[in-house]
C-alpha cells in the first residue's frame, strides 16, 4: 500500500506539473493574441484616419473657394520630393467647410527615426503636416513609409525632387503609405500598407 500510495503521489505530481505547463504556455498565447489584436486595430485606425486627412488634401489641391485667388491651378504644387510635397490649396474653416476663399500653403513630410527614440519600433516616424508658416503638427501613428511618386499626362515617371515651372508637368501622384504598430511583442509589429 505505501510504495502504491507513493506511486499516485509521483504520478499527480507529473500530471499536475504537466497542466500546470499548460496553463502558462495558454496564458503565453492568450497575452501575445490580445497584444497582436490589439497593434492591429491600432495600426488600421491610424491609418484611415492618416489616408482620410491625406486624401481631404490632396483632393484640394489647386482649389481655392473663391477661384480668382488661385492664379494657376495646375501650378498649385510649389515642392515635390519622394517623401515630401508642398502645395496651395484652400483649406476649410470653422464656417464653411470648402473654404474661406484664402490660398493657403500645406505642406507634408516625414521625420526622421532618431524623433522617435522612446518607441519600441525602430522605423517608426512622424507624418508632419504644416499649414502655411505655422507650427509643424504631427501624431505618432506608427507611419514607417510616407513615398510620393509623381507622372506626368502620359503616365511617365517624374523623378524628384521637382522645382519650379516644372511642377505643373506633374499630372497624377501615387502615395505608398505604411503603418507599423509603435510598440510590438517580442519584436514582432503588426503593419499595413496603403
Amino acid at each position: 500500500m505505501g510504495f502504491s500510495t507513493l506511486l499516485d503521489i509521483l504520478g499527480s505530481t507529473v500530471i499536475g506539473a504537466l497542466l500546470l505547463l499548460i496553463l502558462f504556455r495558454i496564458n503565453d498565447t492568450a497575452v501575445k493574441n490580445a497584444f497582436s489584436y490589439n497593434g492591429e486595430l491600432m495600426v488600421q485606425v491610424g491609418l484611415v484616419e492618416t489616408v482620410s486627412l491625406i486624401e481631404h488634401d490632396f483632393r484640394k489641391m489647386g482649389y481655392c473657394e473663391t477661384w480668382e485667388n488661385m492664379s494657376d491651378p495646375t501650378n498649385s504644387i510649389i515642392y515635390a520630393d519622394s517623401n515630401r510635397i508642398t502645395f496651395l490649396t484652400d483649406l476649410p474653416v470653422a464656417l464653411n467647410a470648402n473654404g474661406d476663399g484664402i490660398v493657403d500653403t500645406l505642406h507634408y513630410y516625414t521625420g526622421t527615426t532618431s524623433e522617435l527614440a522612446s518607441t519600441d519600433n525602430p522605423k517608426d516616424r512622424l507624418l508632419y503636416r504644416v499649414i502655411n508658416s505655422a507650427t509643424p503638427s504631427s501624431s505618432n501613428v506608427g507611419v514607417t513609409m510616407f513615398k510620393i511618386t509623381y507622372f506626368d499626362s502620359f503616365g511617365e515617371k517624374i523623378n524628384p525632387p521637382i522645382t519650379g515651372a516644372s511642377t505643373g508637368s506633374i499630372h497624377t501622384l501615387q502615395i505608398d503609405l505604411e503603418i507599423e504598430s509603435v510598440y510590438g511583442y517580442d519584436k514582432q509589429y503588426s503593419s499595413v500598407f496603403w
